[in-house]
């Protein structure tokens, strides 16, 4: 296993166990070697949603989207993201998105009926 994955999994690691400050750096280091990381990218994203850093996680996980735009789970992410702020026309064309691609996406599926 390289840098990045060791990295990545500790950040995954850490993050699970609650560790956010740990599991941040970790991420970092690997955008420090691969600054198009679109899961670390992804995962920094939710990092700061759960610490509140709410514009910095749509940034994050905006990137993670350009760099993988048919990733679906990164789109469910961030519909998940708009919702919780309350955004909801972002979150409702994001989740609309997933299903035009997916139409039995079961994350998109469950959330679209509150919009």
């Amino acid at each position: 296993m390289g840098i990045i994955e060791e990295c990545y999994e500790r950040g995954i690691a850490l993050k699970c166990e609650g560790d956010y400050d740990g599991a941040l750096a970790e991420f970092r280091a690997v955008l420090e070697h691969d600054p198009n990381h679109a899961e670390a990218h992804r995962q920094i994203g939710l990092v700061y949603g759960f610490i509140g850093l709410f514009d910095e996680s749509l940034e994050e996980l905006k990137k993670a989207l350009e760099l993988e735009p048919d990733n679906l789970a990164f789109r469910n992410d961030l519909a998940l993201t708009y919702a919780m702020l309350g955004m909801v026309e972002e979150a409702k064309a994001e989740f609309e998105a997933v299903l035009v691609v997916d139409p039995n996406n079961d994350v998109a599926r469950r959330n679209i009926i509150y919009f």
